[in-house]
């Protein structure tokens, strides 16, 4: 379920085909899932709930065509590797790689290594795009059970169209403002004289106190509270100190935003996109607490650059399209619509998920946020059946 099959519409904006990332044309996303055990944590053994998310930025080789990007830091309690090169070249040269906190460091040596084996190149230099949120509050996060072959499976079935929400791939831990939350996806269309661009964000969100979610403006989670709908650690077996470690205080937590863009953006440009997903998060009821990583990146498609480090036989082959900065305002608009969006579909498509020593993250109830939007005149409906 999503935020439109309830009648919500967030912003003003006309989504694309799919409202998703791959509305942007060669975008492509991947998930692998592991879900596996039930009961008192184990280190090492379980229970298992994480995955691994890719989002592959053009249908050619990413390893040997780059594409302008920017980035920007909300938090900073948390990793996005490869940044300081992609604020240094203005360059995106990998696929993005979503994960939990300590996989980070396997899904990045999975993609040097698919590196490798596509290029075929005897010396390469990587620094491939990985971020994380924590799952621990559901998953075995020490366990590390991420494995390369699932960083591989996750390219290897990435697609074009509708994209899988909720407890998908690097999502399937994640709790977002206390409900189940993960992955959530959206875009927008611009357009103006003759002109259509589309922008498209994907989170993995894992972040947010109960008190202060908001849906398009609405107190949401002063209405459905935590008596009402318990958070997380409210079902768990309680542990001894020794074995149940530091309990993460509420809101603790992250969120991950990848924006795509067929505009063709320069990496300044970029650089103010990616802040802008700020404004949709502060609508949604972030404040990125200081134990919240909340870092984004946006790239664009609309030029690909050789990423060898030899300079080219003739300097005019490489042709470098540029928008004007007319057009910042509506794509600004365009990515804080998408970004509110796709959080709030990221808490609908999203499962009740009972995980480490039953701990039990409940999705946000439909039938009861359509209830509290129509009580403050939004409008809102619980889709028929049939």
């Amino acid at each position: 379920m999503r935020a439109r099959d309830l009648g919500i519409r967030i912003g003003h904006g006309t989504p694309g085909r799919w409202n998703a990332i791959t509305d942007v044309a060669g975008v492509r996303v991947g998930h692998t899932t592991l879900v596996e055990g039930d009961g008192p944590l184990v280190v090492g053994r379980g229970p298992v709930r994480t995955g691994v998310t890719v989002v592959v930025p053009h249908d050619g080789s990413t390893w040997a065509e780059s594409v302008f990007a920017g980035c920007h830091r909300l938090n900073g309690n948390g990793e996005l590797t490869g940044l300081e090169w992609v604020r240094e070249s203005g360059q995106l040269m990998s696929p993005i790689g979503l994960t939990n906190t300590h996989s980070v460091g396997v899904v990045r040596d999975a993609l040097i290594a698919l590196e490798v084996e596509q290029t075929g190149r005897a010396v390469v230099c990587g620094l491939p795009v990985v971020g994380e949120t924590w799952d621990g509050r559901l998953n075995d996060v020490d366990g590390q059970h991420v494995r390369p072959e699932h960083v591989f499976q996750a390219v290897r079935t990435a697609s074009s169209g509708p994209v899988a929400e909720g407890n998908a791939g690097s999502g399937t831990g994640m709790v977002c403002h206390g409900f189940k939350g993960g992955i959530g996806t959206a875009s927008r269309l611009v357009a103006d004289e003759g002109a259509a661009f589309t922008i498209g964000v994907l989170v993995q969100a894992n972040y947010g106190r109960r008190e202060r979610l908001r849906v398009d403006g609405v107190p949401v989670g002063e209405e459905i509270g935590t008596a009402e709908v318990p958070l997380p650690e409210a079902g768990a077996v309680e542990r001894p100190a020794a074995a149940a470690g530091r309990a993460a205080p509420e809101g603790a937590g992250s969120i991950i935003v990848v924006v795509a863009t067929d505009a063709p953006l320069l990496p300044h440009q970029l650089t103010r996109v990616a802040q802008r997903p700020t404004i949709g998060i502060g609508r949604m009821g972030g404040v990125g607490e200081h134990s919240s990583g909340d870092l984004f990146i946006a790239f664009s498609t609309a030029n690909r650059l050789p990423a060898g480090d030899e300079p080219t036989a003739d300097p005019s082959a490489i042709a470098v399209r540029m928008l004007g900065d007319g057009w910042m305002t509506p794509i600004f608009d365009a990515t804080v619509e998408a970004t509110e969006e796709a959080i709030l579909n990221a808490l609908l498509a999203a499962e009740t998920m009972t995980g480490r020593d039953g701990a039990t993250a409940h999705r946000l109830p439909p039938d009861r946020l359509v209830e509290v939007m129509r009580r403050y005149n939004r409008s809102a409906s619980l889709p028929t059946a049939g």
